[in-house]
């Protein structure tokens, strides 16, 4: 499949609108509900709850969520995720401005939201080879659209949510990020057709969760990339968190800034999806171009350790944003066709509750530190954590490169 045919395919367009129109949501929800706690509450500790509630339920719906997007199909598990996902988030905003939301009930919802978010961004992952086929090189190039989607809503939603914030207050922006998830089901629902699978994609055994956690443990490089990725992924929960209080303590409690830090990142990222789709993808090994760029994500992160302006902070997050967005189209492709198809959607659901496990570390770290000494602790042990566990990833590249290609790993059986 050539690139043009890959920009002409009807249902990967209509995937990507609905990703952007859903996670532009999303993203504004990133800075507005932490933000709408933090300014109902004044508290930075309750803040963080609410952020490990979703990451928690995340972690927890993914033990199961291999089996039922196996047995479902990728297309119907997002729609019925979006589905469910609308009415939860429309919640927050109504039980605040009728007097019944208490933490216990947005600990529940924000619960809800990351469960629901499992078999998601399992299905996400597994419905572009469905599309594309499992050519590494075409997969990349479709994969760096998608990346270039999501990065385009991190560029568009935090600043925009910023703004909204500022003019319609933190729980209006919530009600918006309820109705984009309608739009991205009624967007699959109508232009992503059902797809027969074949026999062998067939759920064979029993195992589960546990079936694809043995897979991750025996697979060389994806064993090793799932602990690192967590690791740099706690790392910049603990900076997510850390935004809104960085803002309030250094730039005047701007939340246009706040939004512009995030937006930062993902205008990088971007730049680096473009030159991955049009140039790197289809010229340069997977495995070499993650070891020459993985670097480069974490190094800017130490100018922000300096305490800079908003405008040098904003510029160092560009500058991390293309590392990862030159990378990462490459690292979901390798993660994915590394897994048996077979035993994929198990072996997904695997990672994504080791990193939902994982990655509430950060927060958990975060949330006492920001508290009682301010950010710049945790933007030292964000860049130090980045920083290893970029090298760490670059080695792991670099050596299975010099390995013998893998062959194809059989199911495991139950």
């Amino acid at each position: 499949m050539s690139r043009s045919e890959i920009l002409r395919s009807g249902p990967l367009r209509a995937l990507l609108v609905a990703e952007v129109v859903s996670t532009t949501g999303a993203q504004m929800t990133w800075l507005a509900l932490p933000w709408f706690v933090l300014t109902t509450t004044g508290s930075a500790g309750r803040m963080t709850l609410v952020i490990m509630a979703e990451l928690g339920g995340l972690a927890l719906a993914g033990i199961p969520a291999g089996t039922f997007v196996q047995r479902t199909g990728a297309r119907k598990a997002m729609l019925i995720a979006d589905a469910v996902r609308a009415p939860l988030m429309l919640l927050v905003p109504i039980l605040h401005w009728t007097g019944h939301l208490s933490l216990g009930a947005l600990l529940l919802l924000a619960a809800l939201l990351g469960m629901l978010a499992a078999p998601y961004f399992t299905a996400q992952k597994l419905i572009v080879p469905e599309i594309v086929g499992e050519d590494e090189s075409v997969l990349s190039q479709a994969n760096a659209l998608f990346q270039g989607a999501m990065r385009l809503t991190l560029l568009l939603g935090p600043p925009l949510g910023g703004v909204l914030i500022g003019v319609i207050g933190a729980a209006n922006v919530l009600v918006l990020d309820g109705v984009t998830y309608l739009v991205s089901f009624t967007l699959v629902a109508a232009f992503v057709p059902r797809r027969e699978r074949a026999p062998k994609e067939v759920d064979q055994g029993s195992g589960g969760f546990l079936e694809g956690l043995r897979f991750l443990a025996r697979e060389p490089l994806l064993r090793v990339w799932a602990l690192l990725f967590v690791a740099g992924d706690a790392a910049w929960q603990a900076f997510f968190a850390t935004v809104p209080v960085l803002t309030i303590d250094r730039y005047g409690a701007n939340a246009t800034i706040a939004g512009a830090l995030f937006a930062g990142f993902g205008a990088g990222a971007l730049l680096g999806n473009v030159a991955s789709f049009r140039w790197l993808a289809s010229r340069v090994d997977g495995l070499r171009l993650i070891a020459m760029s993985v670097p480069f994500q974490a190094l800017p992160l130490w100018v922000l350790t300096l305490h800079p302006s908003a405008p040098v902070a904003f510029t160092a997050l560009v500058a991390s944003g293309i590392g990862n967005g030159i990378c990462n189209p490459s690292i979901h492709s390798i993660f994915v066709l590394r897994m048996p198809v077979a035993i994929r959607a198990k072996a997904m659901a695997a990672a994504t509750t080791i990193w939902g496990l994982g990655t509430p570390i950060g927060l958990i770290f975060a949330g006492p530190v920001l508290a009682k000494f301010g950010p710049q602790p945790v933007l030292v042990g964000f860049a130090a954590v980045q920083t290893v566990a970029m090298t760490g990833i670059a080695v792991s590249c670099l050596r299975a490169r010099a390995a013998p290609a893998p062959a194809p790993t059989p199911a495991v059986e139950a």
